[in-house]
């Protein structure tokens, strides 16, 4: 299993979720555990995703997924579960 943790965050707008999940399904990546957040008026979802069986290189993907932030206003980062966790290691 390839994890990569995929985070989204910015103004909330109508069908965030539905084009992330749409681009993902479409690209063969599968989403393992979801999480998703409106504070005033901003979005915020975190996504654990397996990308082993994805049709495309995860950087690929990674710059895909960031174009589709800039297209739907909202920012979209893709980090292996590796990297992630140790950033965010106390």
């Amino acid at each position: 299993m390839k994890k990569m943790i995929i985070t989204v965050v910015g103004q909330d707008t109508v069908g965030i979720i539905a084009k992330v999940c749409t681009y993902l399904a479409d690209s063969g990546v599968n989403i393992l555990d979801i999480s998703q957040t409106i504070v005033s008026g901003w979005f915020n979802m975190m996504m654990i995703t397996d990308m082993a069986a994805a049709n495309k290189p995860v950087k690929s993907i990674s710059d895909d997924l960031e174009e589709l932030g800039k297209e739907i206003g909202v920012q979209i980062k893709c980090q292996s579960e590796d990297i992630f966790k140790g950033m965010h290691r106390i």
